[in-house]
């Protein structure tokens, strides 16, 4: 454990009272940080008192510690006290006293601005922070047609403020804290107090702080190091970009877990449905919505299970073929040299290289890459009797399948187990294929998420299982969706009055 935290050590001890011992042990613990900014001050107008200003350049609001911090100070007389002289000179309502040297560099390196007195075994932490980011933009993952554009972006504090935005309740509660014992990443849990279970936001908050790694860099590692079964190929927590899904999970009782240097937030618990929602779902009209969700549900059988079905057909059971179907099939698997299942398994490897490039490409080279590159890759082979015809079609149905899934990171889970039963299918045919699905679907039925069932709300039981499925394959209209789904705190599922009630 000692290597996590070798230079931790050093910064145990209290501020002295001794300005010059101080400044020494600033230079030697932040030495050859060139970023760093140090500098040593007469203030008042007597020019007796002397301070040492630190922060480091790039993460701070340089105008505003010129005009609300060294000028005051440079300028104006104060008294001894460091009551008086806290309240009085200083033009900043976000300060607070430290007395040890932890605190003084975490903070520094936080971007905040530490002013060490003489004479004075405490110094002042004042908040300066201004973080180079991108601001808020459009979300370029979560794309929705109608309903809000903005995205999260890498500051923890725009992203909290994009959900409060929009959450306006003095229950919506945001505990921060920091994880990593080098990086000191700052991470929020943001929840709703009556609606999260406390259960939940408890052990989340235990899981972090039990984490011991040197950094943290993204919502994305945090999440591999909360995991508890690694062995699915199925996310275990939702990452989403979108402030208004973000707030939507909240509202149902799911708590938010927010990282500094992350555009995505973390939504917890998760269910196997909440990937095939997308935002733009509850702005449209309960019609449009149902057709879009039932395409998803097709679109992520037939990107799972579309090229092994055609390799069990096509290898074992041609006879359930209709006749001219079949002549086709022949006809076009005329002079191809290689077995069905390695015909599909090169247009499939072809195909995820090819998606890999358009994303590594930079802007619209990639989109011409992967288009362009699709077409050139599959005619060359069905000219070279490489492949036939039907695969490039089953391959390329399975892709434009694979991207109609809203969620980027569950689809993933589908790449992988396409392979998965393309393998059963090429060794035991239909059989391999039932049995591929069986396996997956026990699989599903045995995750949970904090003690959620992952394939709620087929799972559901008891009196709310026809209010669970009003927001499943079918989405009801709004009118008709009054209750919360289940991970809501009991007592505060109901989200809108009944009807003739007046309260």
């Amino acid at each position: 454990m000692d290597q996590f935290h070798g230079r931790d050590h050093k910064l145990k001890g209290s501020i002295s009272a001794n300005l010059k011992e101080n400044i020494r042990y600033m230079e030697m613990v932040l030495k050859d940080c060139n970023d760093l900014i140090k500098k040593e001050f007469h203030i008042g107008r007597s020019k007796e008192q002397k301070i040492y200003v630190v922060y480091v350049d790039g993460l701070v609001n340089v105008d505003m510690i010129q005009e609300s911090i060294v000028k005051p100070l440079l300028t104006e007389d104060f008294g001894e006290s460091e009551e008086m002289f806290d309240w009085s000179i200083i033009e900043s309502a976000d300060r607070k006293w430290i007395s040890n040297m932890e605190e003084a560099v975490t903070g520094i390196l936080a971007g905040n601005t530490v002013l060490f007195f003489d004479g004075m075994n405490q110094a002042i932490q004042i908040s300066t922070k201004f973080f180079p980011n991108r601001g808020v933009q459009t979300a370029d993952q979560e794309v929705a047609m109608v309903g809000p554009k903005d995205s999260f972006n890498e500051s923890l504090r725009t992203n909290t403020a994009l959900i409060r935005r929009r959450i306006r309740d003095t229950r919506l509660k945001v505990l921060q804290k920091q994880v990593g014992t080098r990086s000191k990443t700052d991470y929020a849990v943001m929840y709703v107090e009556d609606l999260a279970s406390e259960d939940i936001v408890d052990k989340i908050q235990d899981e972090i702080e039990k984490i011991c790694v040197d950094g943290i860099f993204d919502s994305g590692m945090l999440e591999q190091f909360l995991e508890k079964d690694a062995k699915t190929p199925f996310p275990m927590y939702q990452l989403t970009q979108r402030p208004d899904k973000a707030a939507s999970g909240l509202m149902e009782g799911r708590v938010a877990v927010i990282v500094d240097n992350s555009p995505m937030a973390m939504l917890l618990p998760v269910t196997m449905n909440v990937f095939f929602q997308a935002s733009d779902d509850y702005y449209n009209r309960w019609e449009t919505a149902t057709f879009a969700r039932i395409l998803r549900y097709i679109s992520a059988f037939l990107a799972v299970g579309l090229p092994g079905f055609y390799v069990a057909i096509a290898s074992f059971h041609p006879e359930v073929l209709p006749t001219p179907f079949l002549l086709a099939l022949v006809s076009a698997r005329e002079g191809v040299p290689f077995p069905v299942v390695v015909e599909v398994l090169l247009m499939e490897l072809a195909f995820e290289l090819l998606r890999e490039a358009g994303i590594r490409l930079p802007g619209q080279l990639g989109g011409t890459i992967g288009v362009v590159g699709g077409l050139i890759v599959g005619q060359a082979a069905v000219e070279a009797h490489l492949v036939s015809t039907i695969v490039v079609i089953v391959v390329a149905l399975t892709a434009i399948a694979s991207f109609s899934i809203p969620n980027e990171i569950f689809t993933g889970a589908f790449r992988l187990l396409k392979f998965f039963l393309i393998i059963m299918c090429a060794v035991w045919g239909l059989y391999g294929f039932f049995l591929g699905f069986l396996a997956i679907f026990l699989h599903l039925f045995q995750l949970e998420s904090y003690g959620v069932p992952y394939m709620y709300p087929t799972t559901a039981k008891g009196g709310d299982k026809t209010m669970a499925f009003q927001d499943y394959v079918i989405r009801s209209p709004l009118k008709r969706m009054k209750l919360r789904p289940e991970f809501t705190k009991n007592g505060a599922r109901r989200r809108q009055k009944e009807d003739g009630d007046g309260r």
